[in-house]
């Protein structure tokens, strides 16, 4: 079964106070979710293998860590997942960026992929699927399933604030998927939105209504 992580450290938690605040305005609001994605990508990233290697140092010869080489990419979902997408290539910049667009059929209610592109090596591949929210788990879940049909075994899923329904949904779906967030929060209101959330953190990025 997937493991649900909360990331409590104290600079993403003032952040994310920041980040919740109504009067944050755009150019803050997206500095700081900048800032949140780069300091969760150092958590997401705890488990990445290492190999020994020896330096010379200006002292002596030493037998030291490096990264395994294990390839990565970063998925944001379309839109909002782009604010967290530049945070995390500061720690992690050698990681291929794809890309993956859903819309909400509006009849249906269901997530509909309109974009897709990823790395031609997807097998081989760790994938980080970002999104500032996890709501319903719709879109997470359909990304996660964009990924799984095109070979992806190896899936994680980052988002800075959940919704227990989006977490439980995400593990009715996919298991085994591990969950990585900045807060969980109570839970959905009538309207679908995070309460307390954040609002639409699409709209709040990027100035648009």
């Amino acid at each position: 079964m997937g493991k649900v992580y909360v990331f409590d450290h104290p600079l993403i938690q003032h952040k994310l106070t920041y980040i919740r605040d109504k009067n944050t305005g755009t150019k803050e609001f997206r500095e700081l979710v900048d800032e949140v994605a780069t300091l969760m990508a150092f958590e997401i990233t705890r488990d990445m293998p290492t190999e020994d290697i020896e330096i010379d140092t200006p002292v002596t010869k030493t037998t030291t860590q490096v990264l395994s080489g294990k390839k990565m990419a970063i998925v944001p979902i379309l839109r909002a997942g782009l604010g967290m997408v530049d945070g995390m290539l500061k720690l992690i910049p050698a990681a291929k960026v794809a890309h993956i667009g859903l819309y909400r059929d509006p009849e249906t209610l269901k997530p509909v992929e309109y974009y897709a592109k990823f790395p031609a090596d997807i097998e081989e591949r760790e994938f980080i699927i970002v999104d500032p929210m996890l709501a319903t788990g719709g879109s997470a879940i359909e990304a996660i399933d964009s990924l799984k049909k095109r070979g992806a075994k190896n899936i994680k899923f980052m988002c800075l604030i959940a919704a227990p329904e989006g977490v439980e949904a995400i593990h009715e779906h996919h298991p085994e998927i591990d969950i990585y967030i900045a807060a969980l929060d109570e839970k959905l209101n009538d309207h679908g939105y995070i309460v307390p959330g954040l609002g639409d953190a699409g709209d709040r990025l990027f100035g648009t209504k």
